[in-house]
């Protein structure tokens, strides 16, 4: 149960198979696309079909405190040029930071600049409607993974800002649904992270990206080979690690039978810009995490 009490639940099953099904004590809307439309198509559709002052977002394995939605909402009135809240996910993310390669990981610890911060992990977060509909919603192309990056960077680039809610509490089974240590998650992420930065990158900052992305390779064998990190995990969970060179490859080659589409995308982005390439840059490295820690997450 939540404490704010204006809202509605909108359930969207993404199994194709009308798993979900209505009933006491909670009341829903569920919406039944015939296949797997992904994390963001799924929240767009939502969207669409319900539309609200607010749009918030909660994964199926997230368990949000009663004081959840209250929270967000309380962080968005309170400072007009939000255009986004993060939640505090316990264990995990007070908002999500970004290195030098595009890659984005859960924030800790908790933001003490004014809890102003870069963007809130998907996870749980509230945007508002006039964000969400000005910029089209998440980008559907990703699938799955980084396209709350993706939104989020755009929204800066846009002028809106991000606020950090701490008494917004969930608890989160962190990639249960998907798996912590997927072959998916592994192709994916790298894929995402190339459309991000291609997309969503200052043009100065492209050029830091594959010595950036080179070196995290490095960190990672190295995390491989001593069994810590998502690597490790990957080798444990009985996968084979020769498959991780083969997705950065295919990963790369999609991006590049993407790159008219993204390229026109990041004009787009450009065009309507209020911040200067910069003001962006400076943006990304206050928020900044290290590829060492990207490697060891």
């Amino acid at each position: 149960m939540q404490s704010f009490r204006e809202f509605q639940i909108v359930i969207v099953d993404n199994s194709g198979q009308q798993l979900v099904r209505q009933g006491p004590p909670v009341h829903a809307a569920i919406l039944n696309p015939p296949t797997n439309l992904g994390f963001g198509a799924a929240i767009n559709l939502a969207a669409r079909e319900f539309p609200a002052e607010f749009i918030a977002a909660l994964n199926d394995d997230a368990l949000p405190s009663p004081q959840w939605l209250a929270a967000l909402v309380a962080a968005l009135d309170a400072h007009p040029s939000a255009g986004m809240a993060a939640s505090h996910i316990d264990n995990e993310s007070a908002g999500l930071r970004i290195a030098r390669d595009g890659s984005s990981k859960q924030r800790l610890p908790i933001p003490s600049d004014d809890d102003a911060c870069l963007l809130p992990s998907g996870c749980a977060a509230l945007y508002r409607r006039e964000l969400f509909t000005a910029l089209g919603g998440f980008d559907e192309s990703f699938f799955l993974y980084c396209e709350d990056t993706d939104l989020g960077l755009r929204a800066q680039w846009a002028g809106w800002h991000c606020r950090y809610a701490a008494a917004a509490r969930v608890a989160h089974r962190y990639s249960h649904s998907a798996g912590r240590a997927s072959a998916l998650k592994a192709y994916l992420v790298e894929r995402n992270r190339l459309f991000l930065v291609w997309k969503c990158f200052p043009l100065g900052r492209l050029s830091l990206v594959p010595p950036a992305a080179l070196w995290r390779y490095l960190l990672h064998l190295a995390a491989l080979l001593a069994g810590r990190g998502a690597a490790g995990e990957f080798r444990a969970s009985g996968q084979n690690p020769l498959q991780l060179p083969l997705f950065v490859l295919r990963a790369h080659a999609e991006l590049l039978l993407a790159l008219p589409r993204l390229l026109a995308a990041r004009r787009a982005i450009r065009r309507s810009a209020k911040l200067s390439p910069q003001a962006f840059s400076a943006l990304l490295d206050r928020h900044r995490i290290s590829l060492a820690e990207v490697a060891a997450a």
